[in-house]
């Protein structure tokens, strides 16, 4: 699943392509990909996003946590990949494979890919109009995101340390990988309670999860995204990766095996030696 790092260098690599750009058309091919919470059924959602940005110009790209947000004349494209969704980037307006949402502009066609159908587009008037938008906490590479806040979170919170680190309402954008990277980098159980983390392992923490956070996004913009490509996806992630996905490997610090246990439904990697 696309994570801060990942979404942060898609909206950097995407603004370059659709800045001023005109939506002249959307085409929703699947409309289970703008499918809403609330009562409305897939196909009229459908017909409501096209209808309401036709005929917009793109002001700017941002993110907030894991969503992928283009703000229009009036109102946001809100994207969430979840899982496996993605972007791609057609020329001209003829596309070709897997496309769901397809947005056409004056110099090029933006597609929305999801094939599992787990992402999601939606049109709104303001972001807070998506629930998970609205809840979400604090954006960790922020100057907002400080050891006293992080202090005064962790306090509040008695969960296992790794699913406080996933509550999008706390820390916003930080998911499964980088939250195991951190907890090792910092060397703390992910299951110790949140609230009983002393001063020193808080501040540990706090420089852990910017410095994992940092390093994961100067790897996803070296190199950038490329959309023109249809099998683009980052590189060398997994060369940075110190225990993510590597149950039964070395631990590079101290030699022992990396260990997989579940947690909240998701997979934690750890070293039992480290991170005692």
């Amino acid at each position: 699943m696309p994570e801060l790092p990942e979404v942060e260098a898609m909206a950097r690599a995407l603004w370059p392509l659709v800045a001023g750009q005109t939506i002249v058309r959307c085409r929703v091919i699947h409309p289970i990909a703008v499918r809403p919470n609330s009562g409305r059924g897939a196909a009229n959602e459908a017909a409501r996003i096209q209808k309401s940005v036709r005929g917009q110009k793109v002001r700017s790209v941002e993110r907030r946590g894991k969503y992928l947000l283009l703000r229009l004349e009036r109102g946001y494209l809100v994207l969430h990949f979840r899982l496996d969704g993605q972007l791609i980037w057609f020329d001209g307006r003829r596309t070709s494979g897997h496309i769901d949402v397809a947005f056409e502009m004056r110099r090029g066609t933006l597609g929305f890919v999801d094939q599992r159908h787990f992402g999601r587009v939606q049109w709104v008037r303001s972001p807070g109009d998506v629930p998970g938008v609205r809840a979400m906490g604090v954006e960790p590479l922020s100057k907002g995101f400080t050891g006293t806040r992080l202090a005064e979170m962790l306090r509040g919170s008695r969960r296992p340390l790794k699913l406080f680190l996933l509550d999008q309402s706390r820390i916003a954008g930080l998911g499964n990988i980088y939250s195991n990277e951190a907890m090792w980098l910092a060397r703390l159980n992910p299951r110790r309670a949140a609230n009983r983390l002393t001063e020193a392992e808080t501040r540990r923490l706090h420089k852990a999860i910017v410095d994992v956070l940092g390093r994961a996004l100067e790897c996803c913009l070296h190199p950038a995204p490329d959309f023109r490509d249809p099998n683009w996806w980052f590189q060398g992630l997994g060369e940075i990766l110190a225990v993510y996905g590597r149950a039964g490997e070395e631990c590079r610090a101290c030699g022992r095996r990396i260990r997989r246990i579940e947690q909240g439904g998701r997979s934690t990697f750890s070293c039992a030696h480290c991170q005692q």
